[in-house]
């Protein structure tokens, strides 16, 4: 088993879990928590080490617009998708993110809780 996908079975099915993309560059990163609304997705994130409800994280967005913003912080590697109880959860990459690019993200997170 891969550290990009996961197998695992339920009762008689096979399923894999979706790859998480790496992180990517300092560009992209930068990019994706450029848009004040993902800024405060990832904002919320990072008050937990936990998965936090879809729900939880957005406000005064459609469901399809939170989609959009969910997809740009995955592609960046920022995020990743986890599912519990049928429910889908974001979850902050804290230790991926330090690894790739110490101190960016929490960095403009701490910028933007000071506004």
């Amino acid at each position: 088993m891969s550290a990009a996908s996961q197998v695992g079975s339920l009762g008689t099915e096979t399923y894999e879990l979706p790859a998480v993309l790496p992180v990517g560059t300092v560009q992209q990163v930068l990019a994706a928590l450029a848009d004040p609304v993902r800024l405060e997705m990832v904002r919320r994130m990072s008050e937990t080490n936990e998965p936090v409800a879809c729900g939880l994280l957005y406000e005064d967005i459609s469901k399809s617009t939170a989609s959009h913003h969910f997809k740009v912080l995955r592609e960046a590697g920022i995020t990743e998708r986890v599912v519990i109880s049928g429910q889908t959860h974001q979850l902050l990459r804290r230790d991926e993110l330090e690894k790739a690019l110490p101190g960016v993200v929490s960095a403009v997170v701490s910028a933007a809780d000071g506004q």
